[in-house]
């Protein structure tokens, strides 16, 4: 059984394995006690303390988790350890011969497969040697500890083939996870080059082209005199070309913004979607926005927007609260995006731990917030809520 948090197929079934030969080895060793209380006392006494004595080195060999040893020097000492108490305890109790049972899936799953085999085999001659010394030798003192002896190496050895295929199969799927995050890299890569190179094709089309011209109509007027008639002519036509020139390119900054943000800038936008969490998710959501903050550039307002849709997402999905505060503060060189809740929170070192699955909402927030040199800090306790706070320099 693995003892890391890891989510594998073979875990349940390692797991009930387990736990079953605990309860078996529990069970054998209450009756080899009570089996002893018929002799003397001081037969039961020493009975008693060499199963006591097994029970503490078997605990000690499962603590803390409840999972056996891997194979390696630790597990062969305790299994080297139990069978001596075993065979104390079969010089006292005849009924300690049938420990040999659990004693058969420690040895295959500590000892390996070779090896494990080979002290089983040793290990049912001297349980059948102990029995019949005991009772004396019969037919079911010998077919008993071999059949038993079979039964756990056809257990063990289909538990180690089954061990071996869920690890290929482990492997072969962290190498798709693996081929995946590539492809989405290099597509993601792919679409950043194709956005640039449209980009670019819109700018000369519109403003390089309309710059290029304005230029030749600024110098024909140099040329033909400013104060002539010709010269005139050439400057209007110029001031008309910047004008259409500031108008292609200002639709063309529109395109690119977020459409919330066309009308009232990133105040309106951050009230319409308050007002939409409100309406959808039944969050009680308290937007407070100062008039002074439409004065912000654009990249930061769209870079505002979305923080603030990861952050109110994660708070529906993830929260479970019932209020959620989203406040927008301007300072004289600082614009800063306040999402505040009341819901369960969690533990921010065990994201940075590794101990819990990374987020990946909140890893873009950090990237958008990066890329324009600002700062996202995300604060939280378990059941205190939690704050996101994203920060960005502007200009006075």
């Amino acid at each position: 059984m693995k003892r890391d948090g890891s989510r594998n197929p073979i875990g349940p079934i390692s797991a009930w394995l387990s736990t079953s030969l605990h309860v078996l080895v529990i069970a054998l060793l209450a009756v080899v006690v009570l089996n002893s209380t018929d002799g003397a006392t001081w037969h039961s006494v020493t009975v008693a303390s060499l199963a006591a004595l097994f029970a503490i080195t078997y605990a000690a060999g499962v603590w803390p988790d409840g999972a056996l040893p891997e194979p390696g020097p630790r597990g062969w000492w305790w299994v080297g350890a139990l069978s001596l108490q075993w065979l104390a305890l079969m010089c006292l109790s005849v009924e300690a011969t049938y420990l040999v049972f659990a004693l058969f899936f420690l040895y295959l799953r500590v000892l390996g497969t070779v090896r494990g085999i080979v002290a089983v085999v040793c290990a049912t001659v001297v349980a059948i040697g102990a029995f019949g010394l005991h009772r004396g030798f019969n037919v079911a003192g010998i077919v008993g500890p071999v059949l038993g002896a079979g039964v756990a190496i056809v257990i063990g050895l289909g538990y180690q083939a089954l061990t071996r295929e869920v690890a290929q199969r482990q492997r072969l799927i962290e190498e798709l996870t693996r081929t995946r995050d590539q492809l989405a890299v290099a597509e993601h890569a792919a679409g950043v080059v194709a956005e640039r190179e449209r980009l670019a094709r819109e700018i000369h089309d519109t403003v390089s082209q309309s710059l290029s011209s304005i230029i030749m109509l600024l110098h024909a007027a140099q040329r033909s005199g400013l104060d002539s008639d010709r010269g005139r002519e050439r400057l209007e036509q110029a001031r008309a070309a910047a004008t259409d020139a500031l108008a292609e390119t200002r639709e063309f900054i529109h395109a690119l913004v977020p459409p919330a943000l066309h009308d009232a800038g990133i105040g309106g936008a951050l009230v319409r979607l308050g007002a939409q969490i409100r309406d959808t998710a039944g969050l009680q959501v308290e937007v407070d926005v100062p008039p002074d903050t439409v004065a912000v550039p654009t990249p930061v307002e769209a870079a505002l927007l979305r923080i603030a849709q990861g952050a109110l997402a994660n708070v529906v999905q993830h929260a479970h609260a019932t209020r959620v505060d989203v406040t927008l503060t301007r300072l004289d060189d600082e614009i800063i995006l306040d999402v505040v809740d009341d819901g369960e929170g969690f533990d921010p070192a065990l994201l940075e731990a590794g101990a819990a699955q990374p987020s990946f909402g909140l890893a873009a927030m950090q990237e958008r917030a990066a890329d324009l040199g600002g700062r996202l800090v995300v604060e939280s306790r378990p059941g205190q809520g939690t704050s996101v706070v994203a920060s960005f320099g502007v200009t006075p």
